[in-house]
């Protein structure tokens, strides 16, 4: 049994950033969303601003739809969608 070295596993293709990315989807992503809401509680609720912490949970729902969007690939087929629209 031979030990690969980081230049041969490059050479090999086996190294990749798929276990990268998944640790962000899963840690990175819901810790932002709980800061988010806890800063829109802290900043709008407690203050009484109700319509103001609504404005700033709309951009946070666009902001998710797109970062889902982008995670799930399905933004080129919502893409062709749009331009199907225009095109007939």
């Amino acid at each position: 049994m031979t030990t690969m070295t980081t230049l041969e596993t490059l050479a090999a293709g086996e190294l990749g950033t798929g276990n990268v990315r998944n640790w962000l989807l899963d840690n990175i992503v819901p810790l932002v969303l709980l800061a988010v809401a806890l800063l829109l509680l802290w900043l709008g609720g407690g203050k009484g601003d109700n319509a103001g912490v609504m404005r700033r949970l709309a951009g946070v729902v666009i902001a998710l739809a797109i970062i889902g969007l982008a995670v799930s690939g399905a933004g080129v087929n919502v893409g062709q969608w749009i331009a199907g629209l225009f095109t007939g």
